[in-house]
Order: C-alpha cells, then sequence, then structure tokens
C-alpha cells in the first residue's frame, strides 16, 4: 500500500440529479506522472476538488498515503495544488506574493521562496509587479506556489493551457525534473493530449464522469505503435524472412499465425514480395496504429476532439 499515492473507489460526485462523478476507481503510484485525460466537463477538475478536499464527494472514497477518513486532511498537506489561478496581489512581485502566502500557510524557513522562484525559472522578475507577468509567468508563479511546501503529490488542472509552445516546453521539462529530481508523484488532468504524451508515465481516460481505463505508457505505445499486421499461412518461416532477406528484427509474432512488422512501413510492396518469392501465402496487410488522440476518440467512441 505505501507504493499507492492516490487510489479512489467507487468516487462519485452528484449535483442534483446530474453526475459529475460516477463511481470512479483511480490508482496513482509512487513516482508516476499520471495523465487524466478527458473533453472538457469530463469530470476531471471535479475529481481533483474532491480529492484535495476542496468538494465532498455523494459517495464513495479517497485514499491518501494509505489513510483515508479523518486522517486525509494531515495528509492532504504532503500535496501541492493548482486547481485555479491562485489569487495573486496585482501590485505585488514574485516574491512578495510568495512571501504573503508562505507566512499565511506557515511554511518554515524564507528559503522556500527563494527554492521554488528557482524551481520555475522566475528568480530574475525583481521589483515587476503581478499585474504586469505574462500569461506564462503567471502560471509558472502558480506553479512555485504550490512546490513551496515541497510536496510530494502534485495535483495540476490544465496547467499548460493557453500557454504558448515554448512555455509548454517549460513546463514539461519542469514536470520531468520534480518527478526525476525529488521523485514527487505528479497527477496532470488536460485535454492537450500531446503534450501529456510527452511527459506522461500512465494514463486514465475519463468520459462523462467515468473512468473508461487505465494503461501504462509503455502499454500505449504498444497499443498505438505505427506497424504493418500480417496474416501468412506460416508466421515462422515470415519471421525467417523478416529477419534475413529484410534483414529486421522489429517485429512480434502473434497468435494465429498473425505478425507485427514495426520496420519497412512505407515499402510494403517490398516486404509481400519478399514473402512471395520464399513461398510464404500473405492472407492479409494492413497499417495499423495511431496517436494518443486517436486512442482516445476511439475509446469513447468518436466524436469531437477531446
Amino acid at each position: 500500500m505505501e507504493d499507492i499515492v492516490l487510489s479512489t473507489h467507487g468516487l462519485t460526485r452528484a449535483y442534483g440529479r446530474a453526475l459529475a462523478l460516477d463511481g470512479v476507481d483511480l490508482t496513482v503510484r509512487r513516482g508516476e506522472i499520471y495523465g487524466l485525460i478527458g473533453r472538457n466537463g469530463a469530470g476531471k477538475s471535479t475529481l481533483l476538488r474532491l480529492v484535495s478536499g476542496q468538494s465532498v464527494p455523494t459517495s464513495g472514497s479517497i485514499r491518501l498515503f494509505g489513510k483515508t477518513g479523518s486522517d486525509l486532511r494531515r495528509e492532504r498537506a504532503r500535496t501541492g495544488v493548482i486547481l485555479e489561478a491562485p489569487s495573486f496581489s496585482p501590485f505585488l512581485g514574485a516574491r512578495e506574493n510568495l512571501e504573503y502566502y508562505r507566512i499565511q500557510r506557515g511554511i518554515p524557513g524564507q528559503d522556500a521562496v527563494e527554492e521554488a522562484l528557482e524551481l520555475v525559472e522566475l528568480t530574475d522578475t525583481g521589483s515587476k509587479k503581478f499585474k504586469n507577468f505574462s500569461l506564462g509567468m503567471k502560471q509558472r508563479l502558480g506553479l512555485a506556489l504550490a512546490l513551496m511546501s515541497r510536496p510530494e503529490f502534485l495535483l495540476l488542472d490544465e496547467p499548460i493551457n493557453g500557454l504558448d509552445p515554448e512555455g509548454v516546453a517549460q513546463f514539461r521539462e519542469l514536470f520531468r525534473r520534480l518527478n526525476q529530481e525529488r521523485q514527487t508523484t505528479i497527477l496532470i488532468s488536460s485535454h492537450v493530449l500531446s503534450e501529456l504524451s510527452a511527459v506522461a508515465t500512465c494514463y486514465g481516460f475519463l468520459e462523462r464522469g467515468r473512468l473508461l481505463e487505465e494503461i501504462t505508457a509503455q502499454e500505449l505505445r504498444e497499443r498505438c505503435q505505427v506497424c504493418l499486421r500480417l496474416q501468412v499461412d506460416d508466421a515462422v518461416k515470415a519471421s525467417v524472412i523478416f529477419h534475413i532477406k529484410l534483414g529486421t528484427d522489429a517485429f512480434k509474432v502473434l497468435p494465429d499465425n498473425t505478425l507485427e512488422l514495426y520496420d519497412h512501413l512505407d515499402c510494403p510492396q517490398a516486404v509481400s514480395q519478399a514473402l512471395a518469392e520464399e513461398g510464404v501465402f500473405l492472407q492479409s496487410m494492413e497499417r495499423r496504429g495511431s496517436d494518443l488522440e486517436t486512442y482516445f476518440l476511439d475509446l469513447i467512441g468518436g466524436g469531437h476532439h477531446a
């Protein structure tokens, strides 16, 4: 249980007759960067509010660092949260704003402010007031606020929403650093699927308040990896041909004389010719594979972009 940072069981949140979250069973393990994927209105923010204590479940349970019930409040002190833009004073600079929150929250040591600013690369803002910050600077200051207490677990709701490509790249690198250097476990909710695929180590797919699937990044890569899927009459002989005639070991032999070839994707004619020359009958060949967005849309049964 100590390897599980967050688990929910049957977590439900209703607003009248509408279910914003419907029986969610979710597991985040220590050291993961968990990408929570869902369209706008899927229930991502609701889930994070429940976990962070900003809202109360209608039913179900939350277990944080192995604790539940009355112990949750204490365990939430080990988390850092960004759900909505923090209320910073527009007339104060980065240091002054963070110092205000440090004192308010009882975080010991003034070096906590400098450390957080250094992490998000805001140490050179000088006397520049918050009202004159760019969107990227404002979001980095919000992240610095969440990092001041050196949390073991970060909950981030759409942290890269609205950022330009440079800002997205900076946040992506920061998440990696926090995860690798501090072993910070991170839960990121987003509908920007391409950016989650660059950092996440596992995923949860949320649609209409229900968690459809949890999958590791490795499993997803295997499912989405582009390949030529071939049905032949002799898979063993075909694998020898791939190795000797095509010079590749980038293939997988599946049951029922099926193979997936991850090489020679742009020259399927050469593949079929090599098989024919050695007397292997090719029953079918098709190109398979997709990206994260296509996988998600297929999972929810098609529809609009997330």
